[in-house]
């Protein structure tokens, strides 16, 4: 078992209450042990969260990296202005797009 260190912490009524009630269900033996799992969900979080964000980074990176065909602004945009233009003079905005750009 790892060494164990007391320290005092302070908490809000409700959580004091919280706390008290998870060792009053017996679903844990004291306190500290209720802490100790919060603490280890926190850990859990914190490890998931920094995954999250390295794997957001990663894809960036690779979509930097590989843009892929792309589209210029002009093109997009004067695409959306026919469609618009298109769809203002009566084919109505219910249709699905034939491809993305559309």
């Amino acid at each position: 078992m790892e060494q164990v260190e007391k320290m005092s912490v302070t908490v809000t009524a409700a959580m004091a209450r919280d706390i008290r009630e998870k060792v009053a269900s017996g679903s844990y033996a004291s306190a500290s042990e209720v802490i100790r799992a919060a603490l280890r969900a926190l850990q859990k979080d914190d490890q998931e969260h920094a995954e999250r964000i390295s794997s957001i980074k990663a894809r960036i990176k690779a979509s930097v990296d590989n843009p892929g065909p792309g589209h210029s602004s002009e093109e997009v945009f004067g695409r959306l202005r026919a469609r618009l233009e298109a769809k203002a003079t009566g084919g109505g905005f219910h249709e699905e797009p034939s491809n993305p750009l559309e």
